[in-house]
């Protein structure tokens, strides 16, 4: 697995690095093969050390973010919440893993407009059925994902309602 650690207006210890690499291959390479990719971003918001954990592996995204006192125990929490994430999903998990999601993530700057945006993402996005589509917003802990649908090649917004189910949004062309 390949690991990549970040770290926003702090310092990286060599010591997280290492022990990072070490919990990541003992409890996640059970899942992921090598051609595994995982970010850790790290900063610190208040007395509290946040860290985001981000897989990718056959083009599907598992993401947790955590905050702790000390940065190992914001680590573990991730990490169990990717395997709780996997775990929970399994059966969906294992059917798609060889199907394609999307690919990746392009972050570009904030454009200043009327209306503060604080984030701005292009990502490239593969055609997938709706159940792959709420697996994908699952893993990542969205509540929403915009994706390509596989049946009609129309772009199709999946969310999940405040009653726990899901609605799909299709545009209609006037």
């Amino acid at each position: 697995m390949k690991i990549t650690i970040t770290a926003k207006k702090m310092q990286i210890p060599q010591n997280f690095t290492e022990y990072a690499e070490k919990r990541l291959s003992t409890k996640l390479d059970k899942f992921f093969g090598s051609e595994a990719e995982a970010k850790i971003t790290m900063a610190t918001h208040k007395n509290l050390i946040v860290i985001e954990l981000t897989v990718t592996y056959n083009n599907l995204i598992y993401r947790a973010e955590q905050s702790a006192v000390d940065k190992e125990d914001a680590l573990d929490a991730s990490i169990d919440k990717i395997i709780r994430q996997i775990r929970k999903n399994k059966t969906r998990v294992e059917k798609k893993l060889k199907e394609a999601a999307f690919t990746g993530m392009l972050e570009e700057p904030v454009v200043e407009a009327d209306h503060e945006v604080i984030r701005h993402k292009k990502f490239v996005m593969h055609p997938m059925d709706l159940d792959e589509a709420i697996l994908q917003m699952d893993l990542l802990g969205h509540s929403f994902f915009m994706f390509t649908n596989a049946n009609t090649g129309e772009v199709n917004v999946v969310y999940k309602r405040a009653d726990g189910k899901y609605a799909v949004l299709e545009p209609i062309y006037e």
